[in-house]
């Protein structure tokens, strides 16, 4: 693994000819060395897309300029820094499997980010966070008064420049008018293989369909309750042996597993997202 910081761009629009070479020859010209690069067209939409890291000679000035030349090859882009570790929030309820998971892998050294804040509207995790060493906000929601609850949220959140919230298993609808003050990526994980079971007591809807299948879906939040772009999915496979019980114990193992590579891959600047779709990078 490289010591130095890298940069990695991810950057779509009008597909054309030439893009790979003159994004690599941009680098080139400006002393980097690539590192890894991946690219996919959409042949429907006419769309390319592409990923690409690379050592720069000046990581300041390679990650300015670059917004600039993209421009002018009629592409949006996106650049992060390894040296660069976002702020994150974890937001969570009573459920602790995703929570456990996520700060034991934070912990271990799996994520580039810092969690700065566990953000609850119940106290049952409070003691859990405090034995982590993480500061733990608890945040009442109550249907009269929840804009104004989670206009506290918000301040929070502003107050501690979070780059990224991740609810894990946090039993609360965001508003619309959250997401759009927040302005910054939510993500959500649901116990369903979206976009079957949305709502509420998916594995309860599972066990009265007799599906042969379940699964778990990390997504972006939008407005639109469980339909954001999806980052990841998995499924385990149930037999009409299986009640409501086991679903739930096997999809805690897939909700974990799922929201943890969906995050990961966020912090790795490999997530692209366009209209209500993903590319991921490998």
């Amino acid at each position: 693994m490289p010591t130095e910081a890298s940069l990695t761009a991810l950057l779509h629009g009008p597909d054309q000819r030439g893009l790979v070479a003159r994004v690599a020859g941009w680098i080139f010209e400006r002393g980097g060395n690539i590192l890894h690069a991946d690219q996919h067209r959409d042949p429907s939409a006419g769309v390319f897309f592409q990923r690409v890291e690379w050592l720069p000679a000046n990581a300041a000035a390679d990650a300015d300029a670059f917004f600039a030349f993209a421009n002018q090859l009629g592409m949006s882009a996106r650049v992060g820094s390894s040296s660069k570790r976002s702020r994150l929030a974890l937001f969570v309820s009573k459920a602790d499997h995703c929570f456990h998971d996520l700060v034991l892998r934070w912990k271990a050294g799996e994520f580039a980010c810092d969690i700065v804040a566990v953000i609850s509207n119940h106290p049952d995790l409070a003691a859990a966070a405090a034995a982590y060493g993480l500061p733990f906000h608890l945040t009442p929601i109550a249907a009269a008064t929840k804009a104004a609850d989670e206009g506290r949220q918000l301040a929070l959140l502003q107050s501690l420049d979070i780059e990224l919230v991740v609810l894990a298993r946090y039993m609360q609808i965001l508003s619309t008018e959250f997401l759009q003050a927040f302005g910054r990526p939510v993500i959500n994980i649901h116990h369903s293989f979206l976009p079957a079971f949305a709502g509420g007591k998916p594995y309860h809807q599972a066990a009265a369909r007799g599906v042969k299948l379940i699964g778990a879906t990390a997504h972006y939040a939008t407005a639109v309750l469980d339909d954001g772009p999806i980052i990841q999915q998995d499924v385990a496979r149930v037999t009409h042996r299986h009640d409501v019980d086991d679903l739930i114990r096997k999809g805690r193992d897939l909700e974990k597993t799922v929201l943890a590579q969906a995050v990961r891959w966020h912090l790795e600047h490999r997530v692209l997202v366009y209209g209500n779709k993903t590319v991921v990078f490998d």
